[in-house]
């Protein structure tokens, strides 16, 4: 049995897999996705497929909260992605099961500059790391990282869970949560999909935004 939230994530990946076989690739990475596209216009987009990670994290028991697009598509957010972001608690006592996590599927970390790190425990526990692994990258997140007036380790604590095959856990933010998240951000991107979710609390639809009009401004983290 598998929650609806995990079927509309599996059907979102598979779409973004089938978008990318299309088009040529971009030289970019998650980390250079611009501020109204996001990642689906990267090659982030290539291959994507946030499973093997999540289901790593569920094997070493991390409780790593599912923020960001995936999060959003969990809910209904019609935009696909490319990349996939974490948050968790920061306490060191659960960085070795999150280093763990990360080296059984070979993903690589990098500080926010781009520096390769090795795959160690202390390195995790920086406000925000970069990983990149087979079939996802994104950012692996603590609540140390300067999210304006939200309290996050509040939003830890309220995150939901979808279940999927063979006892699978995957813990995301809450729809009302990652509004504010969203909002806190900023970017067009962000107010954009913020206001999906609030103004359609029932989208279900998966919709390519690759093509979408690239803006002159800087790309964001």
């Amino acid at each position: 049995m598998i929650d609806e939230p995990l079927e509309r994530l599996r059907a979102a990946a598979r779409r973004t897999r089938e978008l990318a076989l299309n088009r040529a690739g971009t030289g970019l990475g998650h980390e250079d996705a611009d501020d109204d596209v996001g990642t689906i216009g990267t090659d982030g987009a290539l291959g994507f497929d946030p499973f093997p990670l999540l289901e790593a994290l569920h094997r070493h028991g991390v409780r790593a909260v599912v923020i960001g697009q995936v999060a959003g598509i969990m809910h209904g957010s019609a935009e696909l992605t490319g990349d996939l972001d974490l948050l968790w608690d920061g306490e060191p006592v659960h960085a070795p099961a999150l280093a763990a996590a990360f080296m059984s599927v070979d993903a690589r970390l990098s500080d926010e500059t781009g520096t390769p790190m090795a795959t160690h425990p202390d390195a995790l526990l920086r406000p925000k790391v970069q990983f990149t692994a087979p079939g996802a990258s994104g950012d692996c997140c603590t609540p140390a990282l300067p999210w304006g007036d939200l309290r996050v380790r509040e939003i830890l604590g309220r995150a939901v869970t979808a279940h999927g095959p063979g006892g699978l856990e995957v813990h995301y933010v809450s729809r009302e949560d990652l509004i504010r998240m969203r909002r806190a951000m900023g970017r067009p991107k962000d107010l954009r999909r913020a206001a999906e979710l609030d103004s359609d609390p029932g989208s279900t639809g998966i919709e390519d935004c690759s093509a979408r009009p690239r803006p002159a401004s800087k790309p964001g983290p």
